[in-house]
């Protein structure tokens, strides 16, 4: 079910997190707001996603989304968060975050420790790096989503 939705393009303001991603995990991650979060289709299944991402006018970076629910949270709210394959000098709260999801790696799951769950973070890496080398994929990098004039916030298409 997950291929039906996608490429699935969407645009939104990057907020603070939990600041779990950098600090615990080494692997920062940058989070949509409530309402992108929102305006995801509901059918879309929760778990590890990749596809493309570009902050502002900047480059367009291979990507892992996680999309799924937040303990801390009840599982009231689901959380969207991206790690961009691609090391930032800085961070970019309130930049615009455009990105494409190109593809599905895996189901949401618990893990027994913060050791596991860095590693099989790092797989998810690998596998998007090489499913994005795929033609296919590599396509939607040269998106003219991501080549919006200026102004023009869309949330999808």
């Amino acid at each position: 079910g997950a291929m039906r939705q996608l490429p699935y393009f969407c645009r939104g303001e990057v907020v603070k997190g939990f600041g779990r991603g950098s600090k615990e995990l080494g692997i920062p991650t940058a989070n949509f707001s409530e309402q992108v979060v929102e305006s995801f289709p509901s059918d879309i299944p929760t778990g590890i996603y990749y596809g493309w991402a570009c902050v502002g006018n900047g480059d367009v970076h291979k990507m892992v989304l996680s999309i799924g629910w937040n303990p801390f949270y009840k599982n009231i709210k689901k959380s969207v968060e991206t790690h961009i394959i691609h090391t930032f000098k800085e961070d970019f709260y309130g930049e615009i975050l455009s990105i494409v999801i190109t593809g599905y790696i895996r189901p949401e799951k618990n893990f027994d420790s913060i050791d596991a769950l860095i590693l099989a973070i790092q797989e998810d890496i690998e596998e998007a790096k090489r499913q994005l080398d795929l033609p296919e994929h590599l396509k939607l990098k040269e998106d003219n989503f991501f080549h919006q004039p200026e102004g023009k916030i869309v949330n999808s298409r």
